[in-house]
């Protein structure tokens, strides 16, 4: 058994999700329980220049450093406060805080690379240091220099965890961000059969509606219920639809620089030809999310699946599920709960999954997910000072 932590903050950057777990296996054959999960939220003046800097805002060198080591320090404290009262871990995988994803190359008139970019903020080195457990972290760089998108990571460890003898399921993760991993019936090759992208727009777009609509009183719609009070105008949602985005067959991931705020902008004036309430307008927002991932299903899948289990924030959101489920007709829409994987925490439990495999020299990444040449270990491995100086 080994005890590792597990810490992401996602696209929609509400707080650090820490996972602590034992671990058991080592590859495919691994185990996991989950011993505590919480989430720790960002100092609102952390939070606003987070997403200030994911929307483009310029910021020095110095500043980045300085944001680079505030939110390490964050990290730290989430770990330091989800090992609490248990027995000391021995790893922590930390995803860090994304703040630009450039998906495969260069986009302009000269581009200098065919790879793709991402970074992440949250210095490993400083958790390693802060906390005194060896630490793991930009998993991202590994798959990006082998040619993938450095996107989805997580449908290994859904293979692990989540496949089924006798279901073909999608593991449909709703954050600011949908991403989803295809698991077929475990049978045969399956593995090779594991697929997986990012489907479009999760909670980020209606996250920034909700702040516009109350001025920033809210940040978010607790249980679509604001959503749920308004009508979706189905014209405009087809005519969101037509983003190049979605058409675009994977591997292929997104973000922020995608759906941001000026993406919110603009549908906002696409809608003014139909005079939407706010609540309309959310409902039209929710809509898209869920027509995304469901058209992605049917577009990209070799066949529609027979579950389809939901985690991340979105799983929260009753009436997007409620029309997740319409749209899906007669494919069940579950939760990762009900077949026994947290909902809230499945992320950082990947993480924690991700370093526990590059301990071990075992590859995190499924080449025909992220575009990548090839299978190979993901993260940068960090010791403290403490271990170095006692070697």
């Amino acid at each position: 058994m080994t005890r590792v932590i597990g810490l992401i903050s996602g696209t929609s950057v509400d707080g650090i999700d820490a996972a602590l777990v034992e671990i058991s296996g080592s590859d495919l054959d691994l185990k996991i329980e989950l011993l505590a999960g919480a989430t720790y939220g960002y100092p609102t003046e952390l939070r606003e220049k987070i997403l200030a800097v994911c929307a483009g805002s310029p910021l020095s060198m110095a500043e980045l450093a300085a944001l680079d080591d505030a939110i390490a320090f964050q990290f730290a404290q989430a770990a330091l406060g989800i090992g609490s009262g248990h027995p000391p871990a021995e790893l922590i995988g930390s995803h860090g805080q994304t703040v630009y994803h450039r998906p495969l190359g260069v986009k302009g008139e000269q581009p200098v690379t065919t790879l793709g970019y991402s970074l992440q903020l949250g210095r490993g080195e400083v958790i390693a240091e802060i906390t005194g457990i060896k630490t793991i972290s930009n998993f991202r760089v590994a798959d990006i220099a082998a040619g993938g998108e450095g996107a989805p990571l997580v449908p290994k460890i859904d293979a692990c965890l989540l496949r089924s003898s006798s279901h073909n399921r999608c593991i449909q993760n709703i954050g600011g961000i949908s991403n989803v991993t295809y698991l077929p019936v475990s049978q045969g090759n399956w593995l090779e059969q594991v697929y997986g992208w990012d489907t479009g727009p999760g909670n980020a777009l209606l996250d920034l509606a909700v702040e516009y609509f109350t001025n920033g009183s809210k940040t978010y719609d607790y249980n679509g219920e604001w959503a749920a009070s308004g009508t979706p105008c189905e014209a405009l949602v087809e005519q969101w639809l037509a983003q190049e985005f979605f058409k675009i067959p994977p591997p292929k991931s997104t973000g922020r620089e995608l759906f941001s705020r000026d993406y919110l902008k603009q549908c906002l004036v696409e809608s003014e030809a139909y005079n939407l309430a706010p609540a309309d307008f959310l409902a039209t927002l929710t809509e898209l999310t869920v027509a995304s991932i469901v058209e992605s299903y049917r577009n990209f899948l070799p066949h529609m699946p027979d579950q389809v289990l939901l985690c991340g924030g979105g799983a929260s959101n009753l009436y997007l599920k409620q029309r997740l489920q319409i749209r899906l007709d007669s494919v069940p829409v579950l939760t990762t709960d009900q077949v026994g994987l947290s909902r809230d925490f499945k992320e950082a439990i990947a993480f924690a999954v991700l370093a526990h495999w590059r301990n071990l020299g075992i590859p995190g990444n499924l080449p025909q997910v992220t575009g990548a040449s090839e299978a190979v270990c993901l993260g940068n491995l960090y010791s403290p000072r403490s271990q170095h100086q006692s070697s």
